[in-house]
């Protein structure tokens, strides 16, 4: 399994491949629908050095507060990624993001925006929310949190060796394609073969 250090370059990710299981470290950002059409409806300048060369985790977390005013991630689990398919291939290009984390892969317009800028769709593991969060041990900064509440502030965090599967590749190859195929062509033989 390789690992991938955030930030990215370009040329790193453009080497990956559907398929290939990778670890990633370094510091990345979550964001899910409000988040999305937030940095959408202008240039967030102030989030910017955020997104660039990293990847956007669609996560809606379980957080803690400590005593000394910091926080940490109890519960990380990824969100269903195809919500944001209106916006996602605008933000990848717009703040320059290497990736996207979520699970349930993405649509058309997203696998040519991976193409297009560079960028890959990674896929982490559904109900393992609690484990994933073992491989957040800080937390940077928070962006609107007041405004969004918890599951939906842009949380900018630090991971080591977080678990994902490239799903879809920066060459317009989507596992989430190719397994819909095969699922709607074995259903097509079990109709056949019942008639």
């Amino acid at each position: 399994m390789a690992e991938l250090k955030l930030p990215i370059s370009e040329k790193e990710i453009r080497s990956l491949v559907v398929g290939q299981f990778v670890h990633l470290s370094g510091r990345m950002i979550t964001g899910r629908d409000a988040a999305h059409t937030w940095l959408m409806q202008e240039y967030r300048a102030e989030v910017a050095p955020y997104l660039k060369d990293t990847v956007i985790y669609h996560c809606g977390p379980v957080v803690n507060q400590k005593d000394d005013g910091s926080w940490e991630f109890v519960a990380a689990g990824p969100t269903t990624s195809i919500r944001e398919e209106p916006y996602q291939a605008d933000v990848i290009a717009r703040y320059g993001l290497r990736g996207v984390i979520g699970k349930g892969g993405m649509g058309p317009m997203t696998l040519a925006g991976l193409e297009r800028s560079g960028a890959v769709y990674l896929h982490a593991i559904g109900g393992a929310a609690q484990v994933l969060a073992e491989a957040i041990p800080r937390v940077e900064k928070v962006f609107m949190l007041e405004e969004f509440g918890v599951p939906e502030a842009l949380w900018v965090i630090h991971v080591d060796l977080f678990p994902v599967v490239v799903s879809m590749d920066s060459h317009g190859v989507s596992l989430h394609d190719a397994v819909e195929a095969d699922s709607k062509a074995k259903l097509k033989e079990l109709i056949a073969s019942k008639a």
